[in-house]
């Protein structure tokens, strides 16, 4: 069985809201179709039509952080809408109207300091390709997805994503990042030996 994985993408976003009162919504692309990352030792692209079952099937919750505690949206209950498109993942997410979704979400994301997006997802099919002169390749065809998420840290170190604050719209040109796990684990080891000296 395929474990979880998660990959974050800078990504056109947008958050709007009504008025100075009520929440906001966002909505963008939560993953591009056919670019390629470096994923530690290999390299990764999400092809189209590898959301077109999850769309239908998942039960798919916008979180904050990929914590279950802050449910922004949710498919199910229509406050997540999702599809593809040419470009890839389109969302869009009702926030919920309350003070704390307005502290913790939403005025940091439109102060820039939350400004990457994640998603978490199961491989259901791939393909692979072997190379001896070059790292392999992993064409994703379909997943099972289980959320998507504005994160503080994302699971790539070098993750961006813009988003406009109220009827502002700002583009950041599309493009995945990399890092991750092996610099994570680098700035761990970093912080053990700091304490130590």
């Amino acid at each position: 069985m395929e474990k979880e994985e998660k990959r974050s993408y800078n990504i056109m976003f947008e958050c709007r809201a009504k008025d100075d009162s009520a929440p906001a919504r966002i909505s963008g692309h939560a993953a591009v179709f056919n670019e390629f990352a470096e994923i530690m030792d290999f390299r990764e692209r999400i092809l189209p039509g590898a959301f077109t079952a999850a769309i239908k099937r998942d039960d798919v919750r916008a979180l904050f952080n990929h914590d279950a505690n802050f449910v922004l949206g949710r498919n199910k209950s229509g406050t997540l809408r999702m599809s593809e498109d040419e470009q890839g993942l389109a969302i869009e997410v009702d926030l919920p109207d309350t003070q704390l979704i307005r502290d913790m979400v939403q005025e940091p994301i439109n102060r820039g300091d939350v400004s990457q997006m994640s998603f978490a997802f199961r491989v259901v099919e791939q393909e692979w390709r072997h190379f001896d002169d070059k790292p392999d390749e992993r064409d994703i065809k379909e997943v099972r997805l289980y959320d998507i998420s504005p994160v503080t840290y994302p699971a790539y170190e070098g993750t961006d994503v813009a988003l406009a604050s109220r009827s502002k719209s700002l583009e950041i040109k599309q493009q995945v990042f990399t890092g991750g796990k092996t610099n994570m684990l680098r700035r761990k080891l970093d912080l053990k030996i700091k304490e130590v000296s």
